[in-house]
């Protein structure tokens, strides 16, 4: 009988997990760094991890947004550009975050796909 238990808990976190990566791609659209390079021309450069972790180093030229402020800090993006976004690399909030955004009808959302730990610019 634990055995069935586990094995259904076991499927529903899988599915739980493919519903949210699917979620996720239709959100965004993640880039390597050669790309994301060419967008930070255009884009909106957002770091969504904590502000000590933002101040300890961040990628040149981006906006410390951090998740627990994120929705407030909204009206300073403008929809009509891209809005690129990372944090470390767990990725934790790159979906929450993704999810704000694709509500509040930005169209262009671009994350970084190996986080501030596989970028290999420019720091501050």
């Amino acid at each position: 009988m634990i055995w069935i238990i586990l094995i259904v808990i076991s499927l529903v976190i899988i599915a739980y997990s493919a519903w949210n990566y699917f979620r996720l791609k239709k959100a965004v659209t993640f880039v390597d760094n050669a790309e994301f390079k060419q967008l930070m021309r255009i884009g909106q450069l957002i770091d969504v991890r904590e502000p000590g972790r933002f101040h300890q180093s961040h990628i040149l030229g981006a906006r410390n947004f951090p998740f627990q402020q994120f929705e407030a800090s909204l009206g300073a993006l403008n929809k009509e550009k891209p809005v690129l976004i990372y944090d470390d690399n767990r990725g934790a909030l790159i979906p929450r975050v993704a999810n704000i955004l694709k509500k509040a009808g930005y169209e262009r959302v671009y994350v970084l796909e190996n986080g501030f730990e596989g970028w290999d610019g420019k720091t501050k």
